[in-house]
């Protein structure tokens, strides 16, 4: 329509024809009606021959016996040339043998056009191209630490396990599915994490699991818990640590790996969930709670990664307000009640515990999971997984045909 290189300015002018007419009409009503009027300096033919005049773009429609559409031409004449020009159109009063009104709308400057398109891309490129080069301190030193400590990952035993450094001298261990998850635990600074690498448990694993504190921390996925119950038949692990469903602890935050390890619950209370039959238990794994260091009497001995840390003492007196499963379930032994819990830990509801089925329909809160005094059976535990509960910790559970994959069930000692 116009050369970018040269053109100043593109003229806009309305056409309105009395009758149907077409493009060759109105292109030789504007040169034969403008002939000779301003003389050879301005004269259009001569204009557009040496280019200071663009070619004449014509975009017209015929509706209902009338024509009406748009003229653009566009030039290299200065100001005051091109308005000469831009009047002189407005002469034309016929457009073939239709009677025609021609108006200049407006006459745009293409170089301020120019500059609005520079500034809007100038702006876009200093948001989106330009490299953050601010300078943050706390990034500078995390970025430091982080390399750190992944670099003090090793292995361990004839294996060659992929470990943190205190996985030796420390009392308490943490057991995790692979080299990821180890580091992933070092960038949050805890450093007794050992890998499995497969769900054929070594040999290293089940020596550590005698002589240590133990804590099964796995993906909360279907390959998560094929590795826990295979750990469960060969080795001695003291807590389970349940990520949640479909999270693998190489994504986790640090904010929800301390929350998780915090909330882990002594073996005793899943192994049901995982053994149909007692009979399917080693014979040398206990049937019955030991005596093990408990998450709410200060106990952080599986986080804790300094060499040499000796096994702490369990506090003589239970906080009085429950923070963990475990604290939920000595909490409700005995008492007849249900506690609905939040992801927090944190009560929504607590009721008697024969009101479960009626509370379930009418929770509009949403809850993490069900810690109840009594029994649940088949058509309670569907009702909970409707309701998208992720544990239900119960007295026992009788007549459960089919076990949701969804749900973890977990059993209060007696």
């Amino acid at each position: 329509m116009y050369s970018p290189d040269t053109t100043k300015y593109l003229i806009h002018i309305s056409v309105t024809a009395e009758g149907v007419v077409e493009k060759p009409d109105v292109v030789g009503a504007i040169f034969g009606q403008t002939e000779g009027l301003l003389g050879e300096d301005l004269d259009l033919r001569d204009l557009q021959r040496t280019g200071r005049v663009g070619r004449i773009d014509v975009q017209i429609a015929s509706k209902k016996g009338e024509t009406t559409g748009e003229i653009l031409i566009s030039t290299s004449l200065d100001r005051a040339e091109t308005a000469i020009l831009a009047a002189s159109l407005e002469t034309i009063d016929r457009v073939g043998p239709c009677v025609a009104h021609v108006a200049v709308d407006t006459i745009e400057d293409i170089r301020v056009s120019k500059r609005k398109k520079i500034v809007e891309r100038a702006k876009e490129i200093l948001v989106e191209r330009f490299e953050d080069g601010a300078i943050d301190s706390d990034e500078l030193l995390d970025d430091v630490r982080q390399t750190m400590r992944v670099e003090k990952i090793g292995t361990i035993g004839e294996e060659r396990l992929p470990a943190g450094p205190n996985v030796l001298e420390s009392d308490a261990i943490i057991i995790v599915e692979g080299r990821a998850d180890v580091i992933n635990l070092l960038r949050y600074g805890i450093k007794n994490a050992v890998a499995v690498e497969g769900t054929n448990i070594p040999k290293s694993i089940i020596d550590f699991c005698e002589k240590k504190t133990t804590t099964a921390f796995f993906d909360g996925d279907r390959g998560g818990e094929l590795i826990l119950r295979e750990l469960l038949q060969v080795a001695d692990i003291d807590y389970v640590a349940f990520s949640p469903r479909g999270k693998s602890v190489e994504d986790m935050t640090r904010k929800e790996v301390i929350k998780t390890l915090r909330n882990k619950v002594p073996v005793e209370y899943v192994r049901d969930q995982y053994f149909e039959d007692a009979a399917e238990l080693p014979a040398d794994l206990p049937r019955s709670p030991r005596v093990v260091p408990s998450p709410e009497s200060g106990d952080r001995s599986d986080m804790d990664s300094r060499p040499g840390a000796g096994p702490k003492k369990a506090k003589d007196s239970v906080s009085k307000v429950p923070v963990t499963i475990r604290d939920h379930m000595e909490d409700v032994k005995g008492r007849n009640v249900a506690r609905f819990l939040n992801e927090d830990m944190a009560v929504i509801r607590e009721i008697r515990s024969e009101e479960v089925e009626k509370a379930v329909e009418t929770l509009d809160t949403p809850a993490a999971g069900l810690v109840v005094d009594r029994t649940v059976d088949q058509k309670l535990l569907d009702r909970l997984v409707w309701k998208g509960l992720e544990y239900v910790a119960a007295k026992d559970f009788k007549g459960i045909i089919k076990r949701p994959l969804s749900i973890r069930l977990m059993k209060i000692s007696t």
